[in-house]
């Protein structure tokens, strides 16, 4: 009792010190929060107004923007093999996620061309924020003393804010009407606390690591549960275009680590 009393007291007066007490190094959290609740409201618009494979295709760009940002932000600097490596990356993720059905089905075709360029606006613009934020949250990561944990917490309290503002935004009658977590199921409650699981993970990842990492680790799980999918749920059927990226998506996890070798005997003049 008096160990569990000592830690709650300890947890209480960490997150004194370090959010209430440091106004200013919490308030820097509330740029990516605001951010990644910004990219999911414009990645709903994309969906709503692009077809999959489209939508498949130009989302993987956020690859690219999180690598320019890291460029640009972090000064971090990529040799040729690398950046040859995310442009397959990025390709073997389109593959991989590419839509099995018939391109021709009645609901694309009434896309119009405005509707898609306010799906391709909305996709490019989430790309963009999703690298910013991400590097963002790296640099700060990286150049405070603060923990992961605080950190997370710092991102959660922001996001849990924008969070409800736009549930109440959007969906205010119905959460009125039948509280905030109607339809919930045990099931549910499994996805929400994998999901906070995985993105404690991916903080510690960003942290030890960097996001173009981060990218290709996601990119590789993809795989992996479209293959737990196929074995175990028996609810996926691969393709020929499945195995193509999975193989670009290997190969480019690989070519990223790989440095050219200086020549052994170098001539001289």
């Amino acid at each position: 009792m008096g160990k569990k009393g000592y830690s709650v007291r300890a947890l209480n007066s960490i997150l004194r010190q370090e959010i209430a007490h440091k106004p200013i190094e919490t308030l820097k959290l509330a740029i990516p929060s605001g951010i990644y609740t910004l990219q999911n409201n414009l990645l709903y618009v994309a969906l709503s107004n692009l077809d999959a494979a489209t939508y498949q295709v130009t989302y993987q760009l956020k690859i690219l923007t999180t690598a320019l940002f890291s460029v640009s932000m972090l000064g971090r600097r990529l040799g040729v093999y690398q950046w040859l490596s995310l442009l397959i990356l990025m390709a073997g993720v389109v593959l991989v996620q590419w839509p099995s059905e018939s391109p021709g089905t009645p609901e694309k075709e009434r896309l119009s061309a405005g509707s898609q360029f306010v799906g391709v606006s909305a996709v490019l613009v989430a790309c963009c924020s999703s690298g910013f934020a991400g590097v963002y949250f790296e640099k700060i990561l990286k150049e405070t003393k603060q923990s992961v944990w605080v950190r997370n917490i710092q991102l959660g309290m922001f996001g849990l804010v924008f969070g409800l503002i736009g549930m109440f935004a959007y969906d205010g009658e119905r959460v009125r009407d039948s509280g905030m977590f109607q339809g919930y199921s045990t099931i549910t409650w499994i996805v929400v606390a994998l999901q906070a699981l995985g993105g404690l993970v991916i903080a510690a990842v960003i942290k030890y690591a960097d996001n173009i990492l981060k990218g290709f680790a996601t990119s590789l799980s993809i795989i992996l549960s479209t293959l737990i999918s196929y074995f175990w749920l028996q609810d996926f059927e691969p393709t020929s275009v499945f195995f193509m990226g999975a193989v670009l998506v290997i190969a480019a996890t690989f070519l990223y680590g790989y440095e050219g070798q200086p020549s052994p005997n170098p001539s001289r003049a």
